[in-house]
């Protein structure tokens, strides 16, 4: 632990070293999502890649860059793009942007993703609020985060209900839904899709669960938004792809903008 803890140091002073700023909000953004950072005035970028110890980012959609800004009173550093598990075989490879994050003095996290609708009444274009989650993928935390959790999810209600005000005054219409994280990074069976309708999965995707869950552990207060890209295998006739999921990820980010800036202005 003392190895990893002077890796996330030395990131930590580069990345002071490149920008002089104190962040309090975070925010991950998934496949085809990283667009918002483009739209932040004033902000200033540092490739991952150049970040001492930092892990590869090479999923497409994901353009592998921190950016920090200030939207209103708030000093936001985004991560444009995430680590997932299938790229590095690596749980510490996951978790280490929210190690950074943390280190940063980061407090509050809002953690997007695109995902698969498993309940029916969700819709390409969706955006999903996450209210709880379901961890498919066999990882666990490490020993040293895993502290007991007085609340009964690690996802913040008090954030989940500026969501749904933002978005009911501002006419989004958005849904909420139990996430259920798998390891990826093939699609899954429809009799898989299956099961996690019947555990009480509403979404499913390939990541978030254990950023959520060991962000939750350090204390940090968790909102997650989910954007429904296509529809679970055995729930559509059609072939699924990731070209479906950035082209419809795309497609509402203009809408999917828009929530995050008012989400962050009224924290």
């Amino acid at each position: 632990m003392s190895n990893l803890n002077e890796q996330v140091g030395a990131s930590v002073a580069f990345i002071k070293k490149c920008v002089h700023a104190s962040p309090s909000l975070g925010m991950v953004l998934g496949s085809g999502l990283g667009d918002f950072a483009d739209s932040l005035p004033n902000a200033i970028s540092i490739a991952a890649s150049s970040i001492p110890n930092y892990p590869s980012i090479s999923v497409e959609g994901h353009k592998g860059r921190l950016v920090f800004a200030a939207v209103d009173k708030h000093e936001i550093l985004v991560f444009q793009g995430r680590v997932h598990f299938y790229e590095s075989d690596n749980l510490e490879a996951v978790l280490y942007p929210v190690r950074v994050a943390y280190d940063l003095g980061i407090r509050t996290l809002i953690v997007t993703n695109a995902a698969g609708g498993v309940n029916p009444s969700l819709a390409p274009g969706d955006l999903m609020v996450i209210t709880d989650q379901i961890n498919l993928t066999s990882l666990h935390l490490p020993l040293l985060a895993s502290k007991p959790r007085a609340r009964p999810t690690p996802y913040s209600r008090r954030l989940i209900q500026i969501a749904f005000h933002m978005g009911d005054s501002h006419g989004l219409l958005l849904k909420k839904g139990v996430y259920a994280g798998v390891l990826g990074p093939s699609y899954e069976t429809a009799s898989e899709v299956e099961m996690i309708r019947r555990i009480g999965g509403d979404a499913v995707g390939m990541s978030t669960v254990m950023e959520v869950s060991f962000a939750s552990s350090l204390g940090m207060e968790v909102l997650g938004i989910t954007c429904i890209t296509n529809r679970a295998t055995g729930t559509s006739s059609s072939r699924l792809s990731h070209d479906e999921v950035t082209e419809v990820a795309n497609r509402v980010k203009k809408d999917f903008a828009l929530l995050l800036s008012l989400i962050i202005r009224n924290l």
